[in-house]
């Protein structure tokens, strides 16, 4: 889950890593938004969970005279089709350099990895392409609870020394949070010292429990629904609509779709062992989104009935055409049930997928 940018300055500000004066303020709010009389000159930000915000005219420069209007202005705009409901208000700070730290997660090494340059301020991926050299990476063995001095030494290579207190704040902060992504860019140094100018952090979905948040900001209407339901979906820009049991089996059918042409709607994985009430209520779900033709049902039957997945299939009644492919426990049962009644039945994948692509086309 992604946070916005002023949740994740005041967790970086608690493990000690300096932030520029400001307040946030909500749409429809009577605070007064004014900042200390000794700030002259701000930066006003659109709270809103999109890459680019400041090329979108999500970010606007203000001072004492024209900061109402800027904030006025800016909760009257869209930021890439989010309508702005926030907005942090920051000291401008004086900068003398930017730098880029952040901490991810190296998947192929199973561990952490650090993430610094001293061309901050920028898109990462534009330093990667024209300059791959200044940007400097060091995994950390994930037990440890610090980064070595010898990782903070090779990772500066000559920047100042107090940017490794920072390293080490956001290694702590990483660790404690359950991140993906812990990332400062800028990180500025200032005639009063170092801040973060902007911030970035990304929980693991699966350790919000741990981190006390009971509901994930990022799921869509439809993904929360499934959620209650005790199955996974990941909705896609397709046509397709895909349920399948298994992570396995359903990332599959939704890869042999695209390989033949079609555009998948969703990843819906109802699980092993799913029941009647289950199925019936993944296909009502897909057949609620108003973008899919064709729904497509992947399924095998180990602790799955097949019989209870026709009934459910049944019972769901929907109006899109429904392709199926079942295959395991009670499997001849299923196929009867559905036949009887009129539905496509087919013995592969391969088979189901492709007339699930040339129904969508």
């Amino acid at each position: 889950m992604k946070l916005k940018e002023y949740e994740a300055k005041t967790i970086l500000e608690k493990a000690g890593i300096r932030i520029p004066r400001g307040l946030c303020i909500k749409k429809g709010s009577s605070q007064d938004f004014q900042l200390s009389p000794d700030i002259p000159r701000m930066v006003v930000k659109a709270q809103v969970e999109v890459a680019g915000r400041g090329k979108a005219g999500g970010i606007l420069m203000a001072d004492a005279n024209n900061l109402k209007e800027s904030v006025n202005s800016l909760f009257q705009a869209n930021i890439k089709g989010i309508p702005v409901q926030e907005i942090l208000i920051e000291e401008r700070l004086e900068i003398l350099h930017e730098y880029y730290l952040s901490i991810t997660i190296d998947r192929k090494n199973k561990a952490p990895v650090i993430l610094f340059t001293s061309e901050g301020g920028v898109e990462i991926e534009e330093v990667a392409k024209r300059k791959p050299d200044a940007i400097r990476t060091a995994s950390v063995y994930p037990l440890l609870s610090t980064v070595p001095g010898f990782t903070l030494r090779y990772l500066l290579n000559g920047a100042p020394k107090e940017i490794s207190g920072v390293i080490q704040a956001l290694y702590n902060v990483f660790i404690e949070k359950d991140a993906l992504l812990a990332e400062i860019n800028p990180l500025v140094m200032t005639p009063d010292g170092l801040y973060a100018a902007d911030a970035k952090l990304i929980l693991d979905d699966n350790a919000l429990f741990r981190q006390g948040i009971e509901e994930n900001r990022d799921l869509s209407e439809h993904e929360r629904e499934a959620c209650a339901h005790g199955f996974s979906l990941v909705e896609l820009d397709g046509n397709i609509g895909v349920i399948g049991n298994g992570a396995g089996l359903t990332m599959a059918t939704v890869d042999l779709i695209t390989r033949m042409g079609g555009k998948p709607a969703d990843f819906l994985d109802v699980g092993g062992g799913a029941d009647r009430n289950r199925v019936a209520k993944a296909v009502r779900l897909l057949g609620a989104m108003p973008d899919i033709s064709v729904i497509l049902v992947n399924l095998l039957g180990g602790i799955t009935r097949c019989d209870e997945v026709a009934i459910g299939i049944i019972e769901a009644g929907v109006p899109q055409q429904i392709i199926v492919r079942l295959a395991g426990t009670n499997e001849a049962e299923g196929k009867e049930l559905l036949s009887s009644r009129g539905y496509q039945m087919l013995d592969t994948m391969e088979e189901a997928v492709s007339a699930a692509v040339e129904v969508a086309s």
